[in-house]
């Protein structure tokens, strides 16, 4: 069926101006080989290191193979067993999980007064913050060294963790504090007339909120606490007590390196951050994007 436009109608038609069309901008007309070549040459510097990781650690010693066939555990088994790495895995996870747990409940707390509280010295205080970040940690090992040997805690992996908390916290603090401005204030004070203290309040309304967030500070924690190597060196001198960049680095003496049991160590040593970020991907791109809007 057709129907007939009126002559009125048609002559409103033709004097409305035509809408203009979205326009294009000129990246979005870009070729798709100019987005795939950087990223297929990217990709090929970053994959060829780990290739060349798993070949030395899976292709048997002294094989020159491009291909590591036949296939051998023995460098893994040689690491495990024989150089300590089990005890040394174990020393990594202590250390990593405790100073995750630990950074992350004090700069919970620490951000939430910088995010809720108003006091005298607030803006020095966080600029004293930011500006610890420029100090490298290497001149904090003779006042941290000086204040463990007063309290009788070197050689002891509570060092290293104490170490770890101090050097994470400044950052830790400032994003923690960024992702409670973003929650409503509202909110707690919702909270307050129904009878809630503070505390109560906080627990309640606004720590599910933070769980983005939470989960992109320990997850930063735990990888610079698993990946440090200068405060285990220094404050561990027991093998016993030692983590995994310091077994590492026994692995290379100043006459030889044995590459398949160093390509081994370093598959073990990476292979638990992986799975960790595999995991939290999702929570942790969503924690920052929700600390990078200013609420």
């Amino acid at each position: 069926m057709i129907t007939e436009i009126a002559p009125a109608e048609e002559k409103r038609m033709a004097a409305a101006p035509a809408r203009p069309g979205k326009k294009r901008r000129a990246w979005d007309e870009a070729p798709r080989w100019q987005i795939y070549l950087p990223l297929g040459i990217y990709l090929l510097f970053t994959l060829i290191p780990f290739y060349w990781i798993l070949l030395f650690a899976l292709r048997p010693a002294g094989s020159t193979s491009l291909v590591p066939w036949p296939v051998t555990f023995d460098h893994f088994q040689k690491v495990w067993t024989e150089r300590s790495f089990a005890t040394y895995f174990t020393n990594s996870v202590y250390v990593g999980i405790a100073t995750l747990v630990l950074t992350t409940v004090v700069a919970l707390a620490g951000g939430y007064a910088l995010a809720r509280f108003d006091f005298r010295l607030k803006r020095g205080f966080t600029l004293a913050l930011l500006c610890s970040q420029f100090v490298p940690g290497a001149l904090l090992l003779v006042p941290l060294f000086q204040i463990f040997a007063n309290l009788r805690m070197i050689n002891s992996l509570g060092s290293v963790v104490i170490a770890e908390t101090v050097f994470q916290l400044p950052l830790s603090m400032i994003l923690i504090s960024g992702f409670i401005r973003n929650v409503p204030y509202s909110l707690e004070e919702a909270a307050w007339v129904d009878g809630c203290n503070r505390f109560t309040a906080f627990r309640i309304v606004v720590l599910p909120l933070l769980r983005p967030g939470l989960i992109a500070v320990g997850s930063f924690a735990f990888v610079h606490a698993w990946n440090h190597f200068l405060f285990a060196l220094m404050f561990l001198s027991d093998q016993s007590k030692q983590t995994i960049p310091v077994g590492l680095n026994t692995l290379m003496s100043a006459d030889s390196v044995d590459l398949g049991a160093l390509a081994a160590g370093g598959i073990i040593a990476a292979v638990p951050v992986v799975i960790v970020f595999a995991f939290i991907q999702k929570w942790l791109i969503t924690g920052f994007s929700a600390g990078a809007v200013k609420g």
